[in-house]
């Protein structure tokens, strides 16, 4: 079976035609006269200007246009057809590669973005070690718990030194009757964490 791009390269070359005189008297850029005869779709024009190039060019070294054309069509469709089973459903590009890991690397760092606002913008965590009761004999208490190590507490207004680690304690000193213990503590952006309890002294 003739192919078009071997019938119209094996006529050229029996005439003694060069394709960049065909590209000149046509004025058809010689790379799409190159392709049409190496079958190579990448650098194949658009239609209907690929036909239309073909159809002259085969006219130019004395073919019939009309026929050249019908084989053409024939000979493209099933260079697609094998082209299209040939081809991988997916591959690594670099420049897939390259898109992938920035796409990648910027949802990390939003992720992170999300994650540091949403800390800094939330109450912050605080835990108390209560006495087992609230029925006190001592005129001394002492409170401790742990919080943000960032976090400032304060108890019943007092400002408490927190550690590194988040931990603090204080002893308070008891009235008589009931004694309401306020512990707060706020974060840098101002976010207040309040826990209270009522202990009895009685002495």
């Amino acid at each position: 079976m003739f192919r078009t791009a071997d019938l119209l390269k094996k006529t050229r070359l029996e005439r003694g035609l060069e394709l960049e005189d065909i590209s000149k008297k046509l004025k058809i850029p010689l790379k799409y006269l190159l392709a049409i005869e190496e079958e190579d779709l990448t650098h194949f024009p658009q239609e209907p200007y690929c036909s239309l190039i073909v159809k002259d060019y085969a006219q130019q070294i004395g073919l019939d246009g009309q026929e050249i054309i019908r084989l053409f069509h024939r000979d493209f469709a099933v260079k697609q057809k094998t082209k299209s089973k040939n081809k991988k459903l997916f591959a690594f590009t670099p420049q897939f590669t390259f898109t992938f890991l920035t796409v990648v690397c910027i949802c990390v760092f939003c992720s992170y973005l999300i994650l540091e606002y949403a800390k800094f913008n939330r109450p912050p965590k605080i835990i108390v070690n209560w006495p087992v009761s609230t029925d006190i004999n001592q005129p001394v208490l002492q409170i401790s718990g742990t919080t943000d190590p960032e976090s400032t507490v304060r108890i019943n207004q007092d400002l408490i030194i927190v550690d590194v680690s988040g931990k603090f304690n204080k002893k308070l000193e008891l009235s008589p009757g009931e004694n309401k213990i306020i512990i707060e503590s706020k974060s840098p952006a101002g976010k207040s964490a309040i826990i209270e309890k009522i202990f009895n002294f009685t002495p």
